[in-house]
């Protein structure tokens, strides 16, 4: 998740490599996760929404991963592990979680949806140890994992059954937010690289 922008000089700074930034196409993955999330959480979509959102999930996970593997080829760890762990469990293990449940509720298959809640608190808690390394980084970027990091723990607590499902409003409106700074992420550092200058404002990172 390298922005390959220096705030200073107002240029892009191309690295010497055959590889593109992937980035963009990463946060546009999870502009995508976190808008249809933000759906099914404030309720916009019902459940039968599921199967269709599991796709969508999996789509993301073939970009994301892809991402992972580049962010990895050019040195960059952050980059690399968290897009890789997010491609494994939002995403596959997300998309496929969305058919096998919608599935299972049709069919009226009992199932126990807390070992959801054991697996997002230790990803949430990941995310939390992590996220001072995404001060080195734009400020933007910084900014989306600030607001994963309100939504994850309420998503935890509400697949433990620790707290009511009414609070799911939170978590939907935390992603929605990180879902529209990826958005605008993506643009910028899209249109930047292209033009070799700072046409889209990118705040550079708020730790040099």
């Amino acid at each position: 998740m390298d922005q390959r922008v220096d705030p200073n000089s107002k240029t892009v700074q191309l690295t010497p490599s055959p590889w593109a930034n992937p980035t963009p196409a990463g946060l546009v993955g999870l502009a995508v996760a976190c808008f249809c999330f933000f759906a099914l959480l404030s309720g916009n979509v019902t459940k039968e929404a599921m199967p269709l959102l599991g796709l969508w999930l999996l789509g993301g996970f073939i970009i994301q991963f892809t991402v992972a593997i580049l962010d990895y080829k050019s040195n960059n760890s952050t980059g690399g592990n968290t897009f890789l762990f997010f491609a494994a469990f939002f995403m596959f293990v997300g998309g496929v979680e969305m058919l096998m449940k919608y599935d299972m509720i049709v069919r009226q298959v009992p199932f126990d949806a807390r070992i959801d809640g054991w697996a997002w608190a230790v990803l949430t808690l990941v995310l939390w140890l992590w996220t001072p390394a995404f001060l080195k980084n734009s400020a933007l970027l910084f900014a989306i994992v600030v607001l994963l990091d309100v939504a994850l723990p309420f998503v935890t607590l509400m697949d433990l059954g620790l707290i009511e499902k009414s609070n799911a409003f939170i978590p939907a409106w935390a992603l929605l937010g990180a879902g529209a700074v990826g958005i605008y992420l993506s643009g910028a550092i899209v249109v930047n690289t292209a033009f070799g200058r700072e046409v889209m404002p990118l705040p550079g990172p708020l730790v040099d």
